[in-house]
This record gives structure tokens, sequence and C-alpha cells, in this order.
């Protein structure tokens, strides 16, 4: 059985990529340190017979080394990352020390293995957010300039950069992709979309920053992951990838088709659910938009989910599994947002 190690498998993404890979019989080996957003309720799901977790945190060197030697893995999909933009901007350090330190340090350890003739491909998850502010009606290709406005979104592009360095110093086989915003199950609620579907489920008010212009490209969760190994089986070493739909919506039109949605199932929405206008964040970029065609072009992906079945189906998803959210559910944001808790 062929052997995978994901880092920051019991985040979001990398919850779905694990199950997608474990489905696809493969032997998959987690790695993450299980901070706020890990989703251990999925840990007490999961198949334990071709799956195993290490709570590490991946900038111990050493033991991820023992762990690749260990398990000889195939590829690795470098998920594990701090990734909330507003966390960013209340407070860096750990976006620092996990998504720049942490990558540093897993390039180390292929670095080292490299030497020892270990085999095995790097792939390195980013986001739309690296290019900043997309201005008009462009998208952006994988050869626009880098220009990060959060805390966040700089990290990640200090991690890209480091990528590519060890690509070319030390010729590390790895690839580079870069995704727009992503819904599905399991995701955290502080999230956009969990956050709406939320608190509409416990009748509270529609937190929407600034007048909700702000335009984002969305990509269910399940379309990156099938992405994703197609980057594994067909990316070629070196190369950046953008991983979209060219599906923009603005945050407003988003939230209200949510509730649509809600309505079109014959959901009683509370009397205490209406949209509230909040304070902008600082440094809110207005707009990511990418250019896919690399991908649909040379790796033969396209996204397959229409977005009014993947929301519809996530809605109903959230409903059914309403302990997720309330096993995780936090007073802090709504705090942050100036709402009442």
């Amino acid at each position: 059985m062929k052997k995978i190690i994901v880092t920051g498998g019991s985040g979001f993404i990398g919850t779905n990529l694990v199950n997608f890979l474990i489905k696809k019989k493969f032997f998959v080996i987690n790695i993450d340190k299980l901070t706020y957003s890990s989703n251990k309720y999925k840990e007490k799901l999961r198949n334990k017979k071709n799956y195993k977790l290490f709570k590490l945190d991946i900038n111990n060197k050493n033991k991820v080394i023992k762990i690749i030697e260990k398990y000889k893995p195939k590829a690795i999909f470098n998920l594990a990352a701090e990734t909330h933009v507003d966390r960013s901007i209340d407070g860096p350090k750990n976006f620092i020390n996990t998504n720049i330190n942490g990558t540093y340090n897993l390039l180390e350890s292929l670095r080292f293995l490299k030497r020892k003739k270990t085999k095995l491909k790097l792939i390195h998850i980013s986001t739309d957010e690296v290019y900043g502010d997309i201005k008009g009606n462009l998208r952006s290709n994988e050869n626009y300039r880098y220009e990060p406005s959060s805390p966040y979104s700089a990290s990640k592009a200090s991690a890209d950069h480091l990528v590519k360095s060890y690509i070319r110093t030390y010729k590390l086989d790895a690839v580079i992709s870069n995704c727009c915003n992503n819904y599905g199950p399991y995701q955290f609620p502080e999230k956009l979309i969990p956050k709406m579907i939320s608190n509409i489920l416990n009748n509270k008010e529609l937190p929407i920053y600034a007048k909700g212009r702000n335009s984002r490209e969305w990509i269910h969760v399940e379309d990156h992951c099938k992405a994703l190994f197609a980057l594994y089986l067909k990316g070629k070493s070196g190369e950046s990838y953008n991983v979209g739909t060219n599906l923009n919506m603005k945050n407003i039109d988003l939230v209200k088709k949510i509730i649509k949605v809600f309505k079109s199932m014959k959901f009683k929405i509370g009397s205490k659910t209406k949209i509230k206008f909040v304070k902008d964040r600082p440094g809110h970029d207005f707009r990511y938009a990418l250019d896919n065609r690399k991908i649909f072009k040379k790796i033969k992906w396209k996204p397959k989910i229409k977005f009014d079945q993947g929301i519809k189906d996530t809605i109903q998803w959230y409903i059914k599994n309403k302990n997720f959210l309330n096993s995780i559910s936090k007073k802090s944001y709504d705090q942050r947002l100036g709402l009442k808790v």
C-alpha cells in the first residue's frame, strides 16, 4: 500500500484530503499539532486501518525526519498552516512560526533526506491571497507579482518563496498550488460560509465586513482535493499552479444566497437572523481572482461541483452534523466583530 504524509491533516482542507486519500487506498500519515481549529470531531470517526496520526509540530525537524524514514511516503502534502486573516492581524507570531518557520524546517528535513537518496514529492499548498488585491477585471496567473496585504498572506508568500528557492538551489521535487476560497464539510466556523450557516442555525446576526462588496472566488473542498491529487500525479517539479473555478461572488451576494437556500429547504429563519454590517478589517483586500488556465490545460483538471449544488450540500451537512459546530463554537470571534454574545 502506497503511503502519503499530510501535514495539517486535521484542519479543514487536510481532513477532507486525508479522507479522499484513504478512499484512494493510500496509507495516510497525518502530522498535526492539533491547534484550536483542528478537527478532533473527525478524528473520533476516522477509520484507523490505513491511517496514523502524529500529534507533532512540523518545526520538530528530527521527529519529522524519523517519520519519513520509517514510513517512506511517496509524497508530502504540506497543509500545516495558520490560515485565518483576522487572527493574523490580532497576533502574527503564530503565523510566522508555523507558516514560515514550519515550512523552512520541513524543507530542511527534505534536504537532509535527499542527501540520503530518499525520493519523495512535496505538494506545497498556498493561497490566492499572496497576489493581493486584483484590480478591475484582471485575473492573476502564476507569473503575477506577489503583493500580500495581511500578516497571513505575507507568511504564505514567504513560504512559497522558500519552497521555490529550495527547488532551484537544492533540486527538491516540489510543486506549489495557490487556491481560492474553499467551502464544504468540517470547516472551522470563523470562515464566512460556516459562520453564516452556524449563525442561521442558532438564530444569530450575520456579520459582514463593511458593505459586503468584497469579491472572492469559491471552490468546493472536494474539487480542491482532486486538484491536489492531480498535481501529485502530473504536476511538474518547480512549477506553480493556480487552483480555482473562475466563479467570483461579492460577500453580500453569497450571504443572501445562503439565506435563500435555507428558505428553499423550508427552514424557519429566526427573528434575530439579520445581516449586520460591521467595521471592516484593516487592510482588507477588495478582490481576489485567479487565472486557472494553466492547471486546466497542463494537468487536465477542472472543477466539477457547481456552486448552487455545493452550497446546498454544505448546508445540509452542517444541519446533519450540528455536533461539529457545537463542539468548537467560540464566543471570542463574535466579540471581535462587535456582536452580542
